[in-house]
């Protein structure tokens, strides 16, 4: 079952969030929200394959060795809610130790219909586990499934793949305050984060010699073109990518690669760009293990485990609502 958002037209959203963000002064931004439409998911989910990208595997690791025991430390009654699911690939061996020991509701929460429809077709296999998918923002679909707990039902919020990192630090730590607000105390966050690592590994990650991640980021000009009517000429933007040391993240930029113009009608604008002046679309990043641990504690969670994968530094993080 797929529960549709009811909100303003996403074209509508789009068009605003584009005018807001190319006419901020000193840097011109897009929210990286808007890469993973039907295209940008399909992308990302080659980039999550490449040899240079080990975070996707990390990750799925960590939960495939250490799953039995994460479920190991929930009470009874679990319901499972996913924010950002994706295809779901990952949250199969949560979602199957769980169902050895009780039949699970599980809730992805995403904004994308498309990787909603792919997390169903992954685990609509498995047995003992109902899906209900939320075409939602993650507050707002976390807020409706929380709606739904029944006395003595507790909560198990998955936030993978190091989502967290897509943050700045204090808008992390206020999203992470607003979870632990929806949630009920012994509810628990089960977070994934991306540990830092040497610079150039971190930047091969960000912009592969295949170039799909050139791709992927280009894709937003090419979704700007097709939903806002935009003129964007993609020829005349090149990916960029750059760690910033103070925040201690990669940032993901679209570079002019010269003087233009570039009309985009839904959203009543015409945006000048100068040579080499970029659009900032991503960033993400990177934590120490110690650091996850002070963030739980910051906003109201205690951290009662951790797991490293050793191959590339990586956390998923076992944390409990106080």
């Amino acid at each position: 079952m797929l529960i549709h958002a009811i909100t303003a037209d996403p074209v509508y959203e789009f068009a605003a969030d584009a005018r807001t963000g190319l006419t901020k002064p000193g840097q011109k931004e897009l929210p990286s929200k808007y890469l993973y439409d039907d295209v940008g998911s399909a992308l990302f989910e080659v980039i999550s394959v490449l040899p240079e990208y080990g975070l996707t595997r990390a990750d799925e690791r960590l939960l495939q060795r250490n799953a039995s025991d994460i479920v190991a430390r929930l009470p009874a009654r679990v319901l499972v809610a996913e924010l950002g699911s994706g295809t779901g690939k990952k949250t199969r061996w949560i979602l199957r130790a769980l169902c050895r020991r009780q039949h699970t509701s599980y809730f992805p929460i995403e904004i994308s219909p498309a990787a909603l429809a792919m997390c169903k077709r992954e685990l609509g296999d498995m047995e003992a586990i109902s899906i209900v998918g939320f075409e939602r923002e993650y507050l707002d679909g976390l807020l409706e499934v929380a709606a739904r707990r029944r006395p003595g039902d507790h909560l198990l919020v998955l936030f993978l793949g190091s989502t967290i990192g897509n943050f700045d630090r204090p808008a992390g730590c206020e999203f992470l305050h607003k979870v632990r607000g929806i949630l009920q105390p012994g509810d628990s966050l089960l977070l994934g984060t991306d540990l830092e690592k040497p610079i150039p590994q971190l930047l091969d990650a960000y912009d592969d010699p295949l170039g799909v991640t050139s791709a992927f980021n280009l894709n937003l000009l090419a979704r700007a073109n097709r939903e806002l009517d935009a003129n964007f000429a993609l020829e005349q933007f090149e990916h960029c990518v750059r760690f910033n040391p103070q925040a201690r993240s990669i940032e993901m930029h679209l570079r002019s690669r010269r003087a233009q113009t570039v009309e985009i009608p839904r959203s009543a604008l015409s945006v000048e760009f100068a040579e080499g002046e970029t659009i900032w679309t991503e960033s993400c990043h990177k934590f120490s293990a110690e650091e996850v641990r002070g963030l739980a504690r910051a906003t109201g969670f205690r951290c009662d485990s951790q797991w490293i994968d050793s191959e590339w530094p990586f956390a998923e993080s076992l944390l409990i609502a106080e």
